[in-house]
């Protein structure tokens, strides 16, 4: 039996408290010791009026697009009718598509590559809605926007800052071995409350956009995941600590 690379490992998992089950149930099963560290928080927008209206009114555009899980949930939150047949849906990666499978909507359309900017290679219409992260990258919106296509962007939630329990904190103070981020959020929070050296840690990110935004800040990124999911992010982390398992 082949020894598990991850065994022992401590790794601090910076997602926000109820998202963070997943990543951590991956962690232990590779033998690997998950701290909670989560370093942000999800909150509607200050003006969920904006979002209310939109989903009001799906059927007004050819297609709705959706980056992240997040956007999902607040945008059904928001939603007082079933989802009109004539939008189609396009989602970022695969977490996202069960988001809206689990809730009875059809996807239509899902990039290869999981990021925000190859959902353009897929959808052509003449109105589209993007549902997305108060303060989300403008990269999609100008692709679209420079093909003539009218785009509208409504912000379906924010993230704001979390500072962890005090037992979080002793758990990371006592010595980690990886510090994951799985957004730009993620990273710029954790460099507010603890700084970027990680001190001997390995750090590493979902994606390559998520590590462009960590390394932009100071951060040493060690592993990317080539797959940017949760599972591509652990399997990436078992290549860096044990090729030999592969």
């Amino acid at each position: 039996m082949l020894p598990r690379p991850l065994a022992h490992k401590r790794v601090v998992v910076t997602r926000p408290e109820g998202q963070a089950a997943s990543l951590c149930a991956l962690l232990s099963d590779a033998g690997a010791v998950p701290i909670r560290f989560p370093v942000i928080r999800l909150l509607p927008t200050a003006n969920t009026g904006l979002l209310q209206e939109a989903v009001s009114h799906l059927e007004d555009y050819d297609w709705v697009v959706f980056t992240s899980t997040n956007g999902v949930r607040f945008a059904f939150e928001s939603m007082q009718g079933p989802w009109p047949a004539t939008a189609k849906t396009a989602v970022i990666g695969p977490a996202t598509g069960r988001a809206l499978q689990r809730r009875g909507v059809r996807v239509d359309y899902m990039p290869t590559e999981y990021r925000a900017e190859r959902i353009a290679d897929g959808i052509a219409g003449r109105r589209i809605l993007l549902l997305r992260a108060q303060g989300a990258r403008p990269a999609l919106r100008h692709i679209l926007q420079s093909r003539g296509v009218q785009v509208r962007e409504v912000a379906a939630y924010r993230t704001t800052a979390n500072r962890p329990s005090p037992s979080a904190w002793d758990a990371v103070a006592a010595g980690v071995d990886v510090i994951t981020f799985t957004s730009a959020s993620t990273a710029g929070s954790y460099a507010t409350l603890q700084g970027t050296d990680a001190g001997g840690a390995v750090v590493a990110c979902i994606g390559p956009v998520t590590a462009d935004a960590a390394a932009t800040l100071g951060f040493a990124v060690k592993v990317v995941a080539e797959q940017y999911t949760t599972v591509g992010l652990v399997d990436a982390l078992k290549r860096y600590y044990g090729p030999t398992a592969y």
